[in-house]
């Protein structure tokens, strides 16, 4: 068919929409049947969903931090009436099915998939079942047959789609793979999901340029496809992409499923040809069933009890309507609320006696044979249904037995390290406004005293410069950290979760990944202040100098990591973060001195990195100097050992310096280790 005549056959199907069932095969059977390139050939999967109540307490969903700003006591703060969430839901999907969950917002679409996934918090399953292949579900088998994608999408945005698969493909694919399979594994990937044309492009996010939202859309599902899962389960695949990008990821689900998979989405209220591609549809309405079936006969179900479909509407749009609950005012609440009730009350009726609870046009008006139940007629069907067809190409398995081996510990961190510097050295605006901050804030400084140019700074202009020089850009450093670990804590929270690895590999390659920038932003921000402000010349002064700049830095950058990770928002920790900097800022020792201070800020001193760094400066810098201060017509020679001792920054040889600063970066890194391992580190909508 050319061109013309496909815009021909379009322009008919909207003339006369009667001819949309008839046209819509010869529209899209070709991609589909033609086009599996990546199949799961393991065993059909069953889910079931047995006589579902939820129930959820709403204080409970509010996170800690809003209960302490409403000065609430602790024990108070789950105190609240249950509310119901999901009752007697039933559903039963299996392979080769598409089973989508449309409803009003509210009615518990997402709430449904998260207890399927083991990833419900603040509720309760009161009664109910829910089973894979006859096994009741635990967060171990979820992570060993279960791929749920996300609505948001979790991804390195410097990163190309291949080299995203790629790094993904080392952590979660089994370790007796080798370097070409995961290669091929990607590439089959990829093929499958028509990234083709965009495999080497970067995929981006709202601030950076990369490939389209439906794209990065079908990039996420890709990760999870990676491992070759037999249930995909997402949620709002298709939240904030247009209407042709949309309907071409639903064919592309839709495809999936037909390559012997169990996909289970959520939608709100797909268009009328996205609707036609789910082969099952379960319509919710405040977490009770009011239609489950095809979705080709949903229309005839409703129109059996009295609500029929209005020509030329939407079924998805219509049905969704009549089974939302309007809050406008009390009366219509009740009304809509009575409607529901009984829509849900008919439809339990309807399929009571059928075991996957689906309503079929044949099976609920014919009369059956004599001897013969509903039951047993619904289970006939099903093994028919059940039946795995050969796919067209060979799909790529795994063994039962390699899933649990996947790679760990040395080859996590390699792979975590060269993924995290990947994608960090490719963001050049940020590392070139970081650069420029150094050099900028460098230059200020170094010109500000350059002026005095061969002549030796004075002693007190000294003493403000080493202050200021070590206490300036840490505070900098603190807010660039705390913002840049936020942006990532959605995509850690979910990696962890899903078991692609583990907090030590994470940890270290976080830690040591960050190393480069650190150096050059301190190389950046010292050097040229040393040199301008005409600061001690000797060599092994400058290095000791450049090394207790690169601990005061480093230390003020591994609590900012603490604060992130033990923390649930942005606005928390960079208030705690500049608590604690503060705090290390006025104890030490040159706004006021120390031997001056009352108990409390005298102990939070010997904590105080820069008060360590400041001692270490000032020892460095005057330890073998002697100044010359003209008093009237008098010169007198003031060695640099009195300078340091008048300011008590000789209380501990300079060793001490180093050896303390190197405890406290310490601390602060188990600090952040033990948070990270022990609080889950969900970003601040997840809370």
């Amino acid at each position: 068919m050319d061109e013309s005549g496909g815009i021909e056959l379009l322009k008919r199907q909207r003339r006369f929409p009667s001819v949309r069932s008839d046209v819509r095969d010869d529209l899209f059977v070709p991609e589909e049947d033609n086009s599996l390139y990546f199949t799961y050939s393991g065993a059909p999967n069953v889910l079931e969903v047995k006589d579902l109540c939820y129930q959820v307490n709403l204080n409970a969903q509010i996170p800690w931090y809003e209960k302490l700003a409403e000065c609430k006591l602790p024990w108070k703060w789950n105190e609240g009436a249950q509310t119901s969430a999901m009752t007697n839901l039933n559903l039963k999907v299996t392979s080769g099915q598409m089973l989508a969950v449309i409803g009003n917002s509210g009615c518990g679409r997402t709430t449904l998939l998260d207890i399927i996934t083991c990833k419900d918090e603040g509720g309760k399953i009161k009664s109910g079942q829910i089973l894979i292949n006859g096994k009741l579900t635990t967060k171990q088998i979820v992570k060993k047959s279960v791929a749920h994608v996300l609505q948001d999408d979790q991804l390195l945005p410097h990163l190309t789609v291949r080299e995203t698969l790629l790094f993904i493909a080392k952590l979660r694919l089994p370790r007796s793979y080798s370097e070409q399979q995961r290669q091929k594994r990607v590439e089959d990937v990829i093929a499958e999901l028509r990234l083709r044309q965009c495999a080497n492009t970067r995929v981006g996010n709202a601030y950076t340029r990369g490939v389209s939202g439906g794209e990065r859309r079908r990039v996420s599902i890709a990760v999870q496809l990676l491992w070759n899962p037999g249930i995909l389960i997402l949620d709002e695949p298709t939240s904030g992409l247009d209407s042709f990008t949309a309907h071409n990821l639903v064919i592309t689900l839709s495809r999936l499923a037909r390559g012997n998979r169990l996909v289970l989405l959520s939608i709100h209220q797909p268009r009328s040809d996205i609707f036609q591609l789910f082969d099952l549809v379960l319509l919710l309405s405040s977490g009770a069933t009011t239609y489950s079936g095809t979705a080709k006969d949903m229309v005839q179900y409703f129109s059996s009890i009295g609500y029929p479909c209005p020509r030329y509407s939407n079924p998805a749009d219509f049905y969704v309507d009549l089974t939302s609950v309007n809050y406008r005012t009390k009366e219509e609440e009740t009304e809509t609320l009575e409607r529901t009730g009984s829509l849900a009350e008919t439809f339990r009726e309807k399929v009571k006696d059928f075991d996957d609870f689906l309503w079929k046009v044949n099976d609920g008006n014919r009369e059956l044979p004599p001897g013969e139940t509903r039951k047993n007629m619904n289970r006939a069907n099903t093994s028919v249904a059940n039946v795995h067809t050969t796919p067209l190409e060979k799909g790529i398995k795994i063994d039962a037995n390699e899933v649990d081996e996947l790679p760990k510990g040395l080859h996590q961190f390699a792979v975590l390290l060269n993924r995290h510097v990947s994608n960090d050295f490719r963001d050049l605006s940020t590392l070139l406004i970081h650069g420029i901050e150094a050099v900028l804030m460098a230059l200020l400084i170094g010109f500000l005293y350059y002026g005095q140019g061969e002549n030796q700074l004075s002693i007190q202009d000294t003493i403000a410069l080493l202050f200021m020089k070590g206490s300036l850009t840490p505070f900098a450093v603190v807010l660039d950290v705390v913002a840049k670990c936020h942006s990532e804590r959605a995509m850690l929270f979910h990696e962890l979760e899903d078991g692609l690895y583990s907090i030590t590999p994470y940890f270290f390659a976080k830690v040591i990944g960050e190393l480069p920038e650190h150096i050059a932003f301190v190389v950046f921000y010292s050097v040229p202040i040393y040199w301008l402000a005409n600061l001690n010349p000797g060599v092994d002064n400058f290095f000791l100098n450049f090394l207790l700049m690169w601990l005061v830095v480093y230390c003020s950058r591994s609590m900012a990591l603490w604060m992130s990770a033990l923390l649930p928002t942005l606005q928390i920790s960079s208030f705690m973060s500049n608590a604690i900097y503060t705090a290390s800022y006025l104890t030490g020792g040159f706004i006021i001195r120390l031997d001056t201070l009352w108990a409390v800020p005298y102990w939070i001193s010997f904590v105080s990195f820069l008060r360590w760094g400041f001692a270490g400066l000032m020892q460095v810098q005057f330890i073998d100097l002697t100044y010359q201060v003209q008093v009237g017509n008098f010169s007198i020679n003031i060695p640099g050992k009195q300078i340091i001792q008048n300011l008590e920054s000789d209380t501990y040889p300079l060793y001490a310096s180093y050896l303390v600063l190197i405890g406290i970066s310490a601390g602060f890194l188990v600090l952040y280790y033990l948070s990270l391992r022990f609080i889950k580190q969900k970003s601040s909508q997840e809370w």
